[in-house]
């Protein structure tokens, strides 16, 4: 009995400790994670987010439908204005444009009889040989003859016309950034097959907070922070839309930045804006965070900082307005502090972390 009793607390132990071992291995398991570092910024500056856009975009499409037959370019390409891009080969518009070609040619044939017998009713009229009723049924048919001819030609016209959408141009020059379709694929209008920015001339979009549109005004100095080529580069603002009806209280505003920055800039890119306040003059600073990492449990604000031997420490924070994607954090955060970018993870305090930027 005392044996049955040791092995069954044995096993009891045993069951315990790789209960336990589990649970410290799960514990354990590294989740990845990106991350960023808030910026810090004098509030005599008002930051906005914004993304580097190529002055021209055009998602291009067809009008007609066929199978794509050639295709002539590939992402990343540079084309020229009018440049053919791709072949759309249409059998439906061949075979119409055969069908209009054949009603030409019987329309010419029936226009050239209706326009010699009206020349010979035309003589007999003169010789007293046919009355003027039977003359005036003549020129109509004739007239009618002339009509379907005219017709016929401009069926033919509005076929060629169509069949010119066959060949897809490049709108302006500039440079492929996406091809969505292959060769083989069938194409119907409206069909997305291409994207073509324009090359170089870059502009910086951004959205406007309605609590800070007083404050911009076209013209304004402004400067711009691409972090992913770590530079800074001037620009000035030369649109602002004048309503946020569509926009949710948001402002549009396109910045135009210097020759000499876009080479360096590439579409799609984060950009920070700072424009000067012209309302604030004491100098104080603010910290922005990212609105993705925050996160709210019951009526506390929070954000998940990488901290030592990359384990996730859980700072709780102290949030004021909401600048773009941006939001500033009035305290518990520093711009030493490297932010656990998405709050949608599922982390605890001090779990182990492994950072992919």
């Amino acid at each position: 009995m005392k044996i049955q009793a040791f092995l069954y607390i044995a096993a009891l132990s045993v069951l315990t400790s790789c209960s336990s071992g589990t649970k410290k291995q799960e514990a354990e398991r590294a989740v990845s994670v990106k991350t960023y570092y808030p910026v810090r910024t004098n509030s005599d500056e008002i930051s906005i987010s914004g993304i580097v856009s190529a002055k021209q975009t055009a998602v291009i499409s067809t009008k007609i439908m066929g199978y794509i037959d050639k295709i002539y370019v590939k992402q990343g390409d540079v084309v020229r204005q009018g440049q053919p891009l791709m072949m759309i080969n249409s059998s439906e518009l061949n075979a119409k444009k055969a069908q209009a070609a054949a009603m030409i040619t019987e329309a010419a044939a029936a226009a050239k009889d209706a326009q010699k017998d009206y020349q010979r009713y035309l003589a007999l009229h003169e010789q007293k040989s046919v009355s003027d009723k039977e003359l005036e049924n003549i020129a109509l048919r004739n007239t009618s003859a002339n009509a379907h001819l005219q017709m016929a030609r401009q069926g033919l016209k509005e076929v060629k016309s169509m069949l010119a959408y066959a060949y897809i141009r490049a709108p302006f020059s500039g440079v492929v950034t996406q091809k969505m379709v292959d060769e083989g694929t069938i194409a119907n209008p409206g069909m997305p097959l291409l994207s073509v920015e324009q090359s170089g001339d870059m502009n910086i979009t951004a959205s406007v907070p309605e609590n800070y549109v007083t404050q911009v005004r076209l013209g304004d100095k402004v400067s711009v922070d691409i972090k992913s080529i770590d530079t800074t580069i001037d620009g000035v603002v030369s649109e602002l839309s004048p309503s946020a009806t569509m926009t949710g209280g948001q402002y549009a505003m396109k910045v135009s930045v210097n020759l000499n920055s876009r080479a360096k800039l590439r579409a799609g890119m984060y950009a920070g804006i700072r424009i000067p306040n012209k309302t604030v003059t004491d100098g104080s600073s603010q910290i922005l965070a990212r609105k993705s990492s925050i996160l709210t449990k019951d009526q506390l604000t929070g954000v998940y900082v990488a901290g030592k031997d990359n384990r996730a420490i859980l700072h709780w924070v102290r949030l004021g307005n909401e600048i773009g994607d941006q939001v500033v954090v009035m305290s518990g955060l520093t711009e030493t502090d490297r932010v656990i970018e998405n709050a949608n993870v599922k982390l605890f305090n001090g779990q182990k972390i492994v950072i992919t930027d």
